[in-house]
């Protein structure tokens, strides 16, 4: 599998830091509530995952699917919903949990989105940001990583549904998505 990997760019110890280092940091903004952890699938699972369990806190999990991208490495820009959330968001305090943010596109559109549903709070934690890319701003709370503009695989990211499982993030050889 090293034929697809140009180059890693955090190790599993890199990653693992900044998870520890986020989730103190969320245990200590939201000490004393409870929060509802709000999955992008399918890239923030392994992220999510790994950053519950170093959240002090009580936490309750959802999950949405959003997709702009289909199996291209690049963006339509048309944002669907596959798979809404199964609980009522109301009067919670939400922290959504995005693999990467890329354009924007879709976490402006997810944010307007729950933002109609009238949480008490929503906050960002992304481990990845690509702010080369950005065509609208959004708010990240919480930031693992910011990144080149170059297309990143591992730890929860994909091209094509393949390369999640790698524990590290790394930049895909061009002719693999080209």
């Amino acid at each position: 599998m090293k034929e697809v990997i140009d180059r890693v760019l955090f190790t599993p110890e890199d990653i693992e830091f900044k998870v520890n280092e986020l989730g103190s940091q969320i245990t200590a903004d939201y000490y004393g509530k409870e929060i509802t952890m709000v999955g992008i699938l399918s890239g923030a699972i392994i992220f999510m995952a790994d950053l519950a369990r170093v959240i002090e806190l009580p936490v309750s999990f959802d999950f949405i699917d959003v997709s702009s991208y289909g199996k291209s490495s690049q963006t339509s820009g048309v944002v669907r919903i596959q798979k809404d959330l199964e609980k009522s968001v109301g009067d919670k305090d939400l922290l959504i949990v995005e693999d990467i943010v890329d354009t924007g596109l879709t976490l402006k559109y997810l944010l307007n989105n729950l933002e109609s549903r009238d949480p008490l709070t929503i906050k960002v934690c992304a481990l990845l940001n690509k702010p080369d890319r950005r065509k609208v701003e959004v708010p990240i709370d919480y930031c693992g990583f910011d990144i080149p503009d170059e297309f990143v695989c591992g730890y929860g990211l994909d091209y094509a549904g393949k390369y999640r499982n790698y524990p590290y993030v790394f930049v895909l050889k061009s002719e693999i998505y080209s």
